[in-house]
């Protein structure tokens, strides 16, 4: 599981904008999670829920997740797609020559802190 490896990183950047901000309490963090980021949404959550409470700064924080869909453009037709739904090749004109533009990402979009 190595969404509880990606927690222990964010709780370290998280931590380390806290306390240069002189702050007394971490509230919530928003992630942005690609689609096809491989990092799964419910055990990123598990995983954060347990770890939090081991740091007194975050021992509330919440994590807020925000999808980002997996989309790829065609450089044959120019088109952009759904990846999840068709996958490599486009459905407009069955060209391989795509890549995903975006789906795989994953951000620290936010901090709220007191």
């Amino acid at each position: 599981m190595h969404e509880l490896g990606v927690v222990f990183y964010v709780i370290d950047d998280v931590k380390k904008v806290a306390i240069e901000n002189n702050a007394e309490e971490v509230k919530s963090v928003t992630i942005q999670l690609g689609e096809v980021s491989g990092v799964v949404p419910h055990l990123l959550e598990d995983c954060w829920n347990w770890a939090v409470k081991k740091h007194d700064i975050m021992k509330e924080c919440v994590m807020k997740i925000e999808q980002i869909d997996a989309v790829t453009y065609c450089e044959d037709c120019k088109q952009y797609y759904p990846t999840m739904q068709y996958g490599r090749t486009c459905p407009y004109c069955q060209s391989p020559n795509t890549y995903l533009h975006t789906g795989n990402e994953f951000l620290i979009k936010e901090i709220e802190i007191t």
